[in-house]
């Protein structure tokens, strides 16, 4: 019998494997390494690999190897968010505030409209939310998963289109951020007081805006003088200071009843722009993006039996919820923008663009189910959604914008 070590080597080489091929092949047909590295994750458990070997799977994903997964999931997810943080520019907003703020408030109120309407009827089905859900929580969780955006993906897509200087891209970048940080804190307030416990939500709350509060302010100044230091010494002790900050602020994250990747969100968002940052995304990002990650899409494959969809009740809850999550943000999204005096064919970019949801959505629906805020069947109908609104995201947006890319224009626009 082989040892836990060993088991977890050959786990992370088939995980390694999987996720490259499926990757490659992706990129085959235009779509990004993530979204094949997502899929990779749900043919690895039972949707594919377990139920057509379930003994293989029973081998290669033992208990506590899963356990060591799951860790090595959770550090990745947090580090990403701290490098997600750190690519976090407050200058978008000046640039384009009014509009930005048009966007994003359309694409954060029309699907926690939508997910409200919707949230009476779900939690009347079984297994997908945890019994005894308040709708009003059910709603917020379920808002909150139809607004978010892959701001990540959406930064890489305009990089790559060479539209970072663009109104469009500016426009996006700016929305797509916002969206993103008030779709967190929203979830931080559903986690905080799911199961209605008020005191354990006032201390999550609390916390959490003290920490923001600290990390924001007095931390920013801290930061600078470990920043002025990295510049001075080029040594390593500056990003090992960095990364105690982070190992703390997600400690603290997770102890106050948040999530851990809050900590890191946070923590990056205050790390100033400039030399060390620069050198901490040279280091951590292959790393993190190359070997954690797919420990957590794996993870996240894992927990995903598609098999539930064969019921016709969670089918049909399936087809809603990707429906109101293409046209309710795509819609809303495009209508802000028209309304602010975009073009038409910018406007649909917009809309496009701010559907992608990838790993950011993995990311929100593990810590419902990990808090058990959501079941199993819900968790694969939103996988499902995660990966099918990735997948369109490039296409639809080539599609809009096809040769008509814009040009540079004045940042002050």
């Amino acid at each position: 019998m082989q040892s836990n070590a060993a088991a977890f080597f050959l786990q992370m080489a088939v995980i390694l494997i999987a996720c490259r091929f499926i990757g490659w092949l992706g990129k085959k047909i235009g779509q990004p390494q993530v979204v094949g590295e997502m899929i990779a994750g749900v043919l690895l458990g039972p949707s594919l690999l377990g139920h057509f070997f379930p003994e293989m799977s029973a081998a290669l994903f033992t208990q506590k190897t899963r356990e060591i997964l799951y860790v090595g999931g959770q550090l990745g997810v947090g580090l990403y968010m701290f490098l997600v943080g750190m690519e976090f520019r407050t200058d978008l907003f000046r640039q384009r505030a009014r509009s930005a703020a048009w966007v994003s408030g359309a694409g954060m109120i029309v699907p926690f409209m939508l997910g409200g309407l919707l949230a009476p009827w779900l939690v009347t089905v079984p297994g997908l939310f945890a019994e005894g859900t308040q709708i009003i929580h059910a709603g917020m969780f379920l808002g909150a998963a139809i607004a978010i955006t892959a701001f990540p993906m959406l930064a890489r897509i305009i990089r790559e289109r060479g539209l970072s200087g663009t109104s469009l891209g500016t426009l996006a970048l700016a929305a797509g951020a916002i969206d993103d940080v008030a779709a967190w804190c929203v979830l931080a307030i559903v986690l905080a007081s799911f199961g209605g416990h008020t005191g354990g939500a006032v201390v999550a709350i609390g916390g959490g805006i003290a920490y923001a509060s600290i990390m924001l302010g007095p931390g920013r100044y801290f930061l600078r003088k470990i920043s002025r230091w990295a510049e001075e010494t080029n040594g390593d002790a500056a990003l090992a200071c960095v990364l105690m900050l982070f190992c703390l602020g997600a400690w603290f994250t997770d102890a106050i009843g948040i999530h851990a990747v809050f900590g890191g969100f946070v923590l990056g968002i205050a790390m100033p722009k400039g030399k060390l940052a620069d050198r901490i995304t040279k280091k951590l990002e292959p790393f993190t993006v190359v070997f954690l990650l797919p420990m957590f899409f794996t993870f996240s494959g894992l927990n995903t039996e598609l098999g539930v969809m064969l019921d016709p009740s969670v089918l049909w809850v399936a087809i809603a919820v990707l429906l109101v999550s293409i046209l309710g943000k795509g819609v809303a999204c495009w209508a802000a923008a028209r309304f602010n005096g975009e073009d038409n064919r910018t406007a649909l970019a917009i809309g496009a663009l701010m559907n992608s949801r990838g790993l950011m959505e993995l990311i929100i629906i593990n810590i419902g189910l990990q808090r058990g805020v959501i079941g199993q069947s819900l968790f694969a109908v939103l996988v499902v959604m995660a990966i099918v609104t990735t997948l369109i995201t490039g296409p639809v947006f080539d599609r809009v914008c096809g040769r008509h890319l814009p040009v540079k224009s004045d940042p002050g626009h």
